[in-house]
């Protein structure tokens, strides 16, 4: 029998966040799609689900830097029986950008840009036919970060406009699909307990972050930053981006011209 919400694929499941997600989503009695580069890992994880929860739970390894897994992946998406997609897996990337190798970048922009944006695409056409599903997508609070300097925080030019990507890909994303059955959310948690971060003190823990997560969902907030106390923050932001967007004209700005 499959589960009573369907399944969902999550990607990066085999640690930190994309564990917890799992853990979550089987007990709300989804079925899964296990997605990660460890599949010693998932196969424990998808035997434990199957044990503790009496769903099914898939493994398919992929590593979402390389082209061909990713179209692998997004194939399983566009399966018949998806009614959630989790697009978490990610790397830091971390380092200053004329020293990162082209390769590293290459690597990172397959995994947070074009893995979740080629998956989503999958996913999207059966979920509106059917009437029914969610994508959410795991950026970052550093997506914010765009005029901060390095120092305190790292070198994360391509990293943190990764993530930018997939918070703007999923606000505009979510403005399409108003008035449908199916959702959009974008997931920007600050530092995480997790082997991608380390245990530094002051983190927060992953299973905060999926509750945050989840609760968003079903509220339908597009946008949830899981340690934000002030929800109007996101509003001031939204107010920001139209002022930029509704106050250029066609005209050269004063402010430009030389003479």
């Amino acid at each position: 029998m499959a589960g009573i919400r369907g399944t969902a694929l999550v990607t990066g499941t085999s640690a930190g966040i994309g564990a917890v997600y799992a853990r979550r989503l089987a007990a709300l009695g989804y079925d899964l799609v296990l997605v990660a580069r460890r599949e010693d890992r998932l196969a424990a994880q998808a035997a434990e689900l199957k044990a503790a929860h009496g769903i099914r739970a898939e493994v398919l390894r992929a590593d979402l830097t390389a082209d061909g897994d990713i179209h692998r992946v997004a194939a399983r998406a566009a399966g018949e029986d998806i009614s959630l997609v989790i697009n978490n897996a990610g790397v830091g990337g971390y380092g200053p950008f004329a020293q990162v190798e082209p390769e590293a970048l290459e690597g990172l922009a397959h995994l947070h840009i074009l893995a979740p944006m080629l998956t989503t695409r999958a996913a999207l056409p059966g979920m509106l036919a059917r009437g029914r599903g969610a994508v959410i997508n795991v950026a970052s609070l550093l997506a914010f970060s765009g005029a901060m300097p390095p120092g305190p925080l790292p070198h994360r030019a391509t990293y943190a406009g990764a993530k930018a990507f997939l918070v703007h890909f999923t606000r505009t994303l979510a403005g399409e699909l108003r008035g449908t059955p199916v959702r959009a959310q974008v997931v920007c948690p600050g530092m995480t307990a997790t082997e991608f971060n380390g245990g530094y003190p002051g983190t927060m823990s992953p299973e905060d972050v999926v509750t945050a997560s989840l609760v968003a969902l079903e509220r339908g907030e597009t946008v949830c930053v899981p340690g934000l106390a002030a929800a109007e923050a996101l509003t001031a932001l939204e107010q920001a981006e139209a002022g930029m967007l509704l106050g250029s004209s066609t005209r050269l700005a004063s402010r430009y011209r030389t003479s």
